[in-house]
C-alpha cells in the first residue's frame, strides 16, 4: 500500500445504481420503481439527486435495469406537461417541472442482472473514465445543513483517497450493514478514521464496531479494477465491501461520520419517519400537519 497522494481530479460526477427490484415495498413496487416513490410531494430519488447538485456535482449517471422508465421520464423534459402548465398560467408548477429536468446533466447505463453493487457500479465505467466520483443510493435521505457528499468532497479534497459515508448503529443492528473497523485520524473531532478491514453483515459477536456504512460514497477510480478482481459472493452478487478490500491493499481508504441525520427510507418504518419528519418541516404544511398530529388518540 501507498500513501502518497494522487493528483485526481475535482469530484464532478456521480453514480445512481438504481436497477434493485425494490422487493421490501411490494405491491407497491410491483410496476413503480422504489426510487419514485413519494416523500411528501417528491420521489426518492429527486432529493438524491438535488443533494448531489448542491454538493457541486455536475454529470450524474443513473444504472437502471427493466421496468425503471419512470426514473428516465422524470428527468426528462415534458413538453405536453409544460405547454398545458403554460396555457393555463400555473406558471409556479411550471417552473418546478421545468426545474426537474433542467437542474443536473443526466445519462443512463443499464444492469441487465442484478448482480450486486459492486457490478452496478462497474457498469459505469465508460462513463465515469479515470477520474474520482461519488456513488449515491436513494434508500438513504440525509438531512443535514451543509449536504453529506459536499461534506465527504471535501474530506476527499484533503485526504485524497476514498470515503465512505458511515453511521453508529445499535449493536443489535450491525448484521444488516457492512460495517468498518478502522483508527480514528487525527486533527478531525473523531469523524474521519483510517479503515482496518470491512465486514459485510457480521453477526453480532464478530462485529469489529457499530460504526456501519450507508448509501454514500467518494470513490477513486482504481475501485473499477478492484471490482473486477472482486468474486462473486453470496446469490453470485458482487458486494462493494469486498471491492473496497481488495482496494485498500493498493491505497488508504477511510470512513467519514457525517453530520446530518439519516433516514433509512428503503424500509417501511424509515420510509414513514421520513415521511412525517420532512412534512414538519415545510412552511406549507407543517403547522396544519402538527395539530392533526396532536389531534390523534395515539
Amino acid at each position: 500500500m501507498t500513501d502518497t497522494i494522487a493528483p485526481y481530479r475535482p469530484v464532478r460526477k456521480a453514480v445512481f445504481p438504481a436497477a434493485g427490484l425494490g422487493t421490501r415495498f411490494l405491491p407497491a413496487t410491483k410496476a413503480q420503481p422504489k426510487e419514485m416513490l413519494p416523500l411528501v410531494d417528491k420521489p426518492l430519488i429527486q432529493y438524491v439527486v438535488e443533494e448531489a447538485v448542491d454538493s457541486g456535482i455536475q454529470n450524474i449517471t443513473i444504472v437502471t435495469g427493466r421496468g425503471k422508465n419512470a426514473i428516465e421520464d422524470h428527468f426528462d423534459v415534458s413538453y405536453e406537461l409544460e405547454n398545458i402548465l403554460s396555457e393555463r398560467g400555473k406558471d409556479d408548477q411550471l417552473d418546478l417541472v421545468r426545474h426537474i429536468s433542467q437542474m443536473i446533466n443526466v445519462s443512463y447505463v443499464r444492469q441487465k442482472e442484478a448482480l450486486g453493487l459492486g457490478h452496478a457500479i462497474l457498469t459505469s465505467r465508460d462513463v465515469v473514465g479515470h477520474e474520482p466520483f461519488a456513488v449515491m443510493l436513494g434508500d438513504d435521505i440525509i438531512d443535514a445543513p451543509v449536504p453529506c457528499l459536499r461534506q465527504m468532497i471535501r474530506m476527499f479534497e484533503t485526504m485524497r483517497g476514498s470515503i465512505i459515508a458511515i453511521t453508529e448503529v445499535p449493536e443489535s443492528d450491525v448484521s444488516s450493514y457492512g460495517i468498518v473497523a478502522g483508527q480514528p485520524v487525527d486533527g478531525h473531532d473523531g469523524r474521519l478514521y483510517r479503515i482496518d478491514d470491512v465486514v459485510e453483515k457480521p453477526a453480532r459477536e464478530d462485529a469489529p464496531s457499530n460504526l456501519a456504512i450507508i448509501g454514500r460514497y467518494v470513490l477513486t477510480p482504481e475501485i473499477f479494477d478492484a471490482i473486477e478482481r472482486t468474486p462473486p459472493g453470496s446469490g453470485g452478487e458482487i458486494q462493494i465491501t469486498d471491492a473496497i478490500r481488495i482496494l485498500m491493499e493498493d491505497q488508504p481508504v477511510f470512513a467519514y461520520k457525517f453530520e446530518g441525520k439519516r433516514y433509512d427510507a428503503g424500509d417501511k418504518l424509515g420510509f414513514l419517519k421520513a415521511t412525517v419528519e420532512f412534512a414538519l418541516k415545510r412552511q406549507d404544511l407543517g403547522g396544519e400537519f402538527r395539530e392533526y398530529l396532536r389531534s390523534l388518540d395515539l
